[in-house]
């Protein structure tokens, strides 16, 4: 990539909230802004070319994911319409079932969906608890589920901290309580090996823009046999199961970037996991007073290999960032979809991180762009940024002290 790609010589770590689109797949999307624009419901032959490129996407998907048919791939606008279907489209299809089972650290369009049903007294929703390092409870997990249980959502990894959850156990444990299993994978696919027909899953969400596509498409798996109430309804789109004329050129993106992305499983994926481990390794050893969130030592923890939160004692996550912003360099404090929000992330409450630690957490998420002379970037300044507030924030304190 070069430096007017990707604008002006920044270090972009902020993957997990989106990637900048591959140039390939940009080339491939323009001629569906051009000459083949047509609507690909239309029945002449322009009509019939887009409504080709469109299935061709959906093959390409398929592939990625592992599903069987690609009629099982349902598109979508994103990652957060996709959850709604299912969690909606669950309970409607499920007669005599009126319970939700999700965990604690999900993504907000899932934690928000069951918090407004719960409200209007539309479900019974189980929160399962998280421990230190990330991982499920298992326990609690277990008896929540039941004859009631319609839906069981679960993510396949944490947007914050990449912890993957065992989402082939956790299905295989819905499905005999007879309930449907869906799984938020839009952070996992295209960064580990997703086969939903190996984990036996009912319904899964994906997005482009996540793996270097464009935003405003994603995807839902719907696993054959598996009912899927309408969420837009007023047209044949999608198998009348998604109503609006197809975003063509959108569509085609994110079946390239798909295909793309599944290449970069075995040729970039185990690049972009060094760089990320030497970025950790270096900061740990650095930054005194640096905490790794979602792992331990002396304890394996199966991480997405491009993701990085990390937390500083005594600091402010929004301060570092500033910093890190004028040195170039994007990274986050969290999910995108709660930025701005005072509070510590919901993911960092949820594990019992330390109260010192809770407001300085960073995320450093990487992507098959990024170098080594990325990492080098942010090691030449992240330990003397973390330094000089330190060293601000000492006066301070010392004034808010008690006397004796």
């Amino acid at each position: 990539m070069t430096e007017s790609d990707q604008g002006s010589g920044w270090v972009y770590l902020d993957s997990n909230a989106t990637t900048r689109m591959d140039l390939r797949v940009v080339d491939a999307m323009l001629p569906f802004f051009r000459g083949q624009f047509a609507n690909a419901s239309s029945t002449h032959a322009l009509g019939v070319a887009a409504s080709s490129a469109v299935r061709a996407a959906r093959h390409q998907i398929q592939s990625l994911i592992g599903a069987a048919r690609e009629s099982e791939i349902v598109f979508t606008s994103g990652g957060s319409e996709s959850n709604n279907a299912a969690i909606f489209s669950a309970l409607e299809t499920q007669q005599g079932r009126d319970e939700i089972v999700t965990s604690v650290v999900e993504h907000p369009s899932v934690l928000a969906v069951c918090a407004h049903l719960e409200k209007h007294g539309r479900a019974r929703v189980h929160r399962i608890p998280v421990d230190r390092t990330g991982n499920l409870d298992l326990d609690a997990y277990r008896s929540a589920l039941g004859s009631r249980t319609a839906l069981v959502s679960m993510q396949w990894a944490n947007n914050e901290t990449g912890v993957v959850l065992p989402v082939a156990l956790l299905a295989s444990m819905a499905r005999k309580a007879g309930a449907l299993f869906h799984c938020d994978a839009v952070q996992a696919a295209g960064k580990i090996t997703i086969d939903v027909q190996a984990a036996k899953i009912d319904m899964l969400s994906i997005s482009a823009h996540k793996m270097h596509g464009p935003k405003g498409a994603a995807a839902l798996y719907v696993r054959h046999g598996v009912r899927l109430a309408p969420l837009i309804h007023g047209g044949r789109q999608e198998r009348g199961r998604r109503a609006g004329t197809e975003n063509t050129a959108a569509l085609v993106g994110f079946g390239y970037a798909a295909e793309l992305a599944a290449q970069a499983l075995q040729s970039e994926m185990p690049r972009v996991v060094l760089l990320r481990d030497r970025l950790e390794r270096e900061i740990l050893r650095l930054v005194p007073g640096s905490r790794l969130i979602g792992g331990s030592a002396g304890i394996t923890i199966h991480r997405l290999p491009n993701t990085l939160s990390i937390a500083f004692e005594d600091l402010e996550a929004d301060a570092i960032l500033l910093l890190l912003d004028r040195a170039f360099i994007a990274a986050s404090s969290g999910s995108a979809c709660a930025a701005g929000s005072m509070e510590p992330s919901h993911v960092l409450r949820a594990m019992k991180v330390p109260f010192g630690y809770l407001r300085g957490a960073l995320r450093f998420s990487f992507s098959r762009d990024n170098s080594e002379n990325d990492v080098d970037r942010v090691l030449d300044v992240l330990p003397q940024m973390v330094s000089d507030l330190r060293t601000m924030a000492a006066p301070m304190e010392a004034a808010y002290e008690c006397p004796p």
